[in-house]
């Protein structure tokens, strides 16, 4: 019952905010203003889009179940859903949720999920569930991505076999310059050393599961819409250079978001008091005083 009234409250905010200005604003790679129904027909053309999100920013997650709903008016069965939310190791039960096989009393109790599952991804899952689109749990089992930050890329290689399926094809290979990473060496500073090193193959190992896991379940003329952590994708890194890496073909679109105090700013000003970032095919800017969900 809390989560419901939780739920009405951030729907009754987004409406306040609609009405005493905007809750979202999008930009196209250049950086001009365009409008929900034309990013929705940009994006039907592409192979995979990347959609960025601040975890606990609740238009942010509203904005993605419009868009899914949206394309799944353009796209119909083609379109196929995956989220860094869902581990490789859970996918029998999310598969097995989205059948009808168990039920979402079951799936909650015996799945390890987010704590804002019931209010920001619940809404995604079921809408896959009742038009009968796959899932994909992409990321990997979050225990062996800690194996690596803690010890190092080698720590994989001393798994099972049947473990290794929970994790992107080994060896693993990481561009310690690939966007996004030298920033989160020089965020552990300059004394961080090999500790650093680990903590950025951790990331990567992520990022390569991700994106093995989109390949994996990819075919020509769907489109993966796949819902990950902005870090994951923003300038063209992540999960992105890994699928670029796999699959120089692929046409992938980028959502990157960003907030601000003014909404009336250029996007150029915006961007400028944020750290360095790329223009994407898209750009999202939210209110920071967007509602939350924890």
């Amino acid at each position: 019952m809390k989560k419901i009234f939780y739920s009405l409250l951030i729907v009754a905010a987004i409406q306040v905010n609609a009405q005493n200005g905007k809750v979202y604003q999008i930009f196209n790679q250049q950086e001009k203003k365009v409008d929900f129904d034309k990013m929705i027909k940009e994006l039907a053309k592409y192979d995979v889009v990347l959609f960025g999100e601040h975890h606990n920013n609740a238009v942010n997650h509203w904005l993605q179940l419009q868009t899914t709903k949206a394309l799944y008016e353009l796209k119909g069965d083609q379109l196929k859903l995956g989220a860094e939310m869902f581990e490789r190791h859970q996918q029998t039960d999310l598969t097995n949720y989205l059948e009808g096989k168990i039920t979402d009393e079951d799936f909650q109790k015996n799945t390890k999920l987010w704590s804002n599952y019931k209010t920001d991804y619940k809404p995604l899952v079921d809408f896959a569930k009742e038009k009968n689109l796959n899932f994909i749990a992409t990321n990997v089992t979050r225990k062996y991505a800690s194996y690596v930050s803690k010890n190092g890329l080698e720590a994989l290689d001393t798994i099972s076999s049947n473990e290794k399926e929970f994790v992107a094809k080994l060896p693993i290979t990481i561009d310690y310059n690939a966007p996004g990473y030298p920033e989160m060496i020089k965020m552990m500073g300059d004394h961080a050393g090999v500790k650093a090193k680990q903590f950025v193959a951790a990331q990567a190992t992520k990022d390569a599961t991700m994106a093995e896991s989109i390949l994996n379940n990819f075919k020509k003329n769907n489109l993966v819409v796949h819902y990950n952590g902005d870090y994951h994708s923003k300038d063209y890194g992540g999960i992105y250079w890994y699928l670029k890496y796999f699959r120089p073909d692929l046409k992938i679109a980028v959502i990157e978001i960003l907030e601000t105090d003014d909404m009336s700013e250029k996007l150029s000003l915006i961007k400028s008091k944020n750290e360095k970032i790329t223009t994407t095919e898209f750009i999202i800017v939210f209110p920071k005083d967007s509602p939350k969900t924890y």
